[in-house]
């Protein structure tokens, strides 16, 4: 499976962005995809996970009403939208994929390279 993240950019406080992940491969949909993120000097950490169907979502607290996971397995994509920006949302965001939403970041199967947020006050 081959991830590639796309989407990231400078934007306010208070902006919006969109993320896209692609994914290859014909069992897509079997996958939970997440989305972690890894802000300069800090360790990875889990952002949203949803399962393979779409039908459950999971939010850390921190994005919690603000950011939005949503998959389309028809195209193999899994989206994030990040509403309401911070300047500690600054960071490297990238897509995995596992059998389960997993908070875990060595549980991950596969890493997208990464898309760079930056949120400026």
């Amino acid at each position: 499976v081959q991830l590639q993240a796309s989407g990231g950019g400078l934007v306010q406080a208070g902006g919006s962005l969109r993320l896209s992940c692609a994914a290859s491969g014909r069992t897509f949909s079997s996958y939970a995809m997440n989305w972690f993120r890894q802000a300069p000097g800090k360790e990875r950490e889990f952002v949203a996970g949803i399962n393979g169907n779409g039908g459950s979502t999971y939010y850390a607290d921190s994005v919690k009403g603000r950011f939005t996971i949503s998959r389309d397995n028809a195209k193999n994509t899994v989206y994030l939208g990040l509403n309401s920006l911070k300047p500690e949302d600054t960071a490297v965001y990238y897509c995995s994929v596992d059998t389960v939403i997993s908070t875990r970041v060595f549980s991950q199967h596969y890493w997208g390279q990464g898309t760079q947020v930056t949120v400026s006050s």
